[in-house]
């Protein structure tokens, strides 16, 4: 039964690929930039206790692209960042941003043009590793939002093209709540810069 369980799994994603393929334009690409936060204080120092924040750091993106219309596509992948835990300056050690999102995009030119300057906005979640801590284990605090931003696609060959995406992730602050440190309240804004390599299919 389990055989028999994976072998419709396998068909089904297939099947799904298949017709993506030869339905729309898909595209695979990678990017690396710079992560730069704002409204980066977690906690306030005050005269009793060391306030502790955010620091900037950089990003590497995987996005699955499928251009579905002439002038609107959709995006969905993953990006590490790397940041660091502050403590009124002080380097309390690197830490990780685990994001998956989701975007639609639109475009100024349709599908096939050379150079396809774009708008987007979508959902995503972010989870926020502390040093010390492990995501793999369960760790870290895990905050959704909504991003939107825009870039450049350029095709430098009929299979290949380059990429610029400039994006403002928001979110709540992480390690509040109930079971978090006190007094971490309001949102926190996370801006990409990146440039990305891509595949066309």
């Amino acid at each position: 039964m389990r055989t028999m369980s994976r072998f419709c799994v396998a068909s089904t994603l297939l099947a799904a690929f298949s017709f993506a393929a030869h339905a729309q334009v898909a595209e695979f690409s990678v990017s690396g930039g710079v992560s730069r936060l704002q409204n980066k204080e977690l906690v306030p120092s005050t005269a009793q206790a060391a306030g502790l924040s955010l620091d900037d750091g950089w990003r590497l993106a995987f996005r699955i692209g499928l251009n579905s219309w002439s002038f609107f596509g959709q995006e969905f992948g993953y990006a590490y960042n790397r940041s660091k835990l502050l403590s009124d300056g002080e380097d309390l050690g690197g830490m990780a941003i685990h994001q998956g999102f989701y975007n639609l995009l639109a475009y100024a030119t349709p599908e096939g043009t050379r150079i396809r300057p774009f708008v987007t906005g979508g959902g995503h979640f972010s989870n926020f590793v502390p040093p010390g801590a492990s995501a793999t284990q369960g760790q870290g605090s895990t905050k959704f939002g909504v991003n939107y931003g825009g870039g450049v696609k350029a095709r430098i060959s009929e299979k290949y093209q380059v990429r610029v995406d400039f994006r403002q992730y928001v979110t709540g602050k992480p390690f509040g709540g109930n079971n978090g440190l006190q007094g971490i309240s309001g949102s926190l804004r996370q801006n990409e810069i990146s440039v990305g390599f891509g595949f066309v299919l």
